[in-house]
C-alpha cells in the first residue's frame, strides 16, 4: 500500500512537472517578442505553478504570521530545495538562486524561465547582483534571498551574508524575515534538508516513500531598511529566524 502511494504521488509530480515545462516554452516564446517586460507575468505564472508543485509535495503547510502586504526583501533560512515552492506558492516573487541549479536537468531550465537570477559563488559579480535586485524591488516586485548561502539540517543557522541586504537598503524597502521549520511526529525532519552530496532524484525516494511531514513557514515582524547597515540588518534577521528556528531544539535542551 506504501509503494503504490508513493508511486500515485511521484505520478502527480511527474504531471507537474509536465504543465511546468508547457509553461516554460510558453515563456520562451513570449521572450522573442520586443519591447515588453514580461517578469510581472513571470511571477504570477510561477506563483501559480509553485502553488501545484507544493499541492504535489509530500508536506501540510502551516503559515504562520501575515503575509507582506508591500514588495519586500524576502530573507529566509535554506533547508532544502523545497523552500522555493513552498514561499513562492504563496506570493509572486523573484528568486536568487547560486549558479548551479542553472545546471540541474529540466528545474535548471525552469527556474530561468521564472525569471530566477543566478549568482556565482566567489565571482565577484555581488554588486552587479544588488543593482539588479535593487531594480527588481524598486519596480515593486518582491524577492526572495538565503542569505546563508547553502542549505543546513534546518536545526541551526550559518551566518547571514550582509551584502545581500544592500539591496534593500538601496531601494529603500524593508526586509520580511521568513523562518522556515520541517517536523515529522512532532520533532524536527530529517528527510527535509537537501545538503551535501544529495541528489535531487535520491531526496524525492526518501520523501515519496514516507508519510507526510509539516512545513512550517513564519512570517516574523519586518525589518525596515531606512539609514541602516546592511551587516546589522543581517544579523537583525539572523537573530529573528534563530528564535524560531531554535526554538524546539532550547526547550528540548530545558525539559533535559
Amino acid at each position: 500500500m506504501r509503494s503504490l502511494r508513493a508511486w500515485l504521488r511521484v505520478a502527480r509530480l511527474l504531471l507537474v512537472l509536465t504543465v511546468g515545462l508547457v509553461l516554460a516554452a510558453f515563456v520562451s516564446l513570449l521572450e522573442r517578442l520586443p519591447g515588453r517586460d514580461w517578469m510581472p507575468l513571470r511571477q504570477r505564472l510561477t506563483c501559480w505553478y509553485l502553488a501545484r508543485l507544493t499541492a504535489a509535495l509530500p508536506f501540510k503547510v502551516k503559515v504562520h504570521g501575515e503575509l507582506p502586504g508591500q514588495p519586500m526583501l524576502w530573507v529566509s533560512n535554506h533547508v532544502s530545495w523545497v523552500d522555493i515552492p513552498l514561499l513562492g506558492a504563496l506570493l509572486p516573487l523573484t528568486f536568487l538562486s547560486k549558479a548551479e541549479v542553472r545546471q540541474w536537468p529540466v528545474a535548471g531550465w525552469l527556474a530561468e524561465k521564472a525569471g530566477t537570477l543566478f549568482i556565482r559563488r566567489g565571482s565577484g559579480d555581488a554588486r552587479m547582483i544588488n543593482a539588479q535586485l535593487a531594480t527588481h524591488l524598486a519596480r515593486g516586485r518582491s524577492l526572495l534571498v538565503f542569505p546563508e548561502g547553502t542549505t543546513t539540517d534546518g536545526q541551526g543557522l550559518r551566518t547571514f551574508h550582509g551584502r545581500l541586504m544592500a539591496s534593500a537598503i538601496e531601494a529603500g524597502v524593508p526586509v520580511q524575515p521568513v523562518a522556515l521549520r520541517y517536523r515529522r511526529n512532532g520533532q524536527a525532519c530529517e528527510l527535509a534538508p537537501f545538503i551535501g552530496d544529495d541528489d535531487l532524484v535520491s531526496h524525492l525516494k526518501r520523501l515519496f516513500d514516507n508519510d507526510r511531514g509539516v512545513a512550517e513557514i513564519h512570517f516574523l515582524p519586518a525589518l525596515s531598511s531606512a539609514h541602516q547597515d546592511r551587516n546589522l540588518l543581517a544579523r537583525q534577521a539572523h537573530a529573528a529566524i534563530r528564535a524560531v528556528v531554535c526554538e524546539a531544539q532550547e526547550e528540548a535542551a530545558i525539559a533535559a
